[in-house]
């Protein structure tokens, strides 16, 4: 498999969220907004890349048997980085994801790609692999969130998008947890039934 192919399979064809199902904890957590979808998506990106970059390099010197610890102290270890980057750098939206940062250490697409490819693959590929990966998360994070935003809110990165509809009532259901369950539900549902066409 060449490399871009390697790169937009992570996009389209084994999308983290919608078509793997893994990191749904964030998925239907912070996405109660575009600009936390974002975020969030980005800060996964970063600890993705730079650790699939790290456990490619280290493969070879990395007992099989301790193999999972190992994955997980250089997960940790860049998750610590961006944690305090976003701290310095951004605090208004560290402080909205709360929580929800540190546990990227334990976000199942990160280990997943480490075991699965990082420690099988070169260092390009496996960069190639971070980025399409990550940016397939932080794309399906902003769908969902943008979706709960504007029916929610009625905004999108915070600005008023029914200014011209002084009618226009938010739906509430969409920033409570069962509106992440269900605008999660209709887009994987979606994306299987084109899927289901396409082929």
């Amino acid at each position: 498999m060449n490399g871009s192919k390697v790169f937009w399979r992570g996009i389209f064809g084994e999308n983290p969220i919608f078509r793997l199902l893994l990191g749904m904890c964030p998925a239907l957590a912070v996405s109660i907004a575009a600009n936390q979808g974002l975020g969030m998506g980005l800060a996964a990106t970063a600890v993705l890349v730079a650790s699939n970059i790290l456990i490619s390099l280290l493969r070879s010197v990395i007992p099989d048997k301790i193999r999972i610890p190992c994955f997980i102290v250089v997960i940790a270890t860049f998750v610590t980085m961006v944690d305090l980057i976003m701290a310095a750098f951004v605090p208004a939206l560290h402080e909205v994801l709360g929580i929800f940062i540190p546990l990227i250490v334990v976000n199942c697409i990160i280990l997943q790609r480490a075991e699965a490819f990082a420690s099988k693959n070169g260092v390009w590929r496996s960069t190639l692999d971070g980025l399409g990966m990550g940016a397939g998360f932080t794309l399906a994070l902003v769908l969902v969130s943008s979706i709960r935003e504007i029916f929610g809110s009625g905004t999108l990165f915070g600005l008023d998008i029914f200014w011209f509809w002084q009618s226009f009532e938010p739906m509430r259901i969409m920033v409570s947890p069962p509106g992440a369950f269900i605008v999660l539900g209709l887009l994987i549902g979606l994306i299987n039934f084109l899927s289901v066409r396409k082929a």
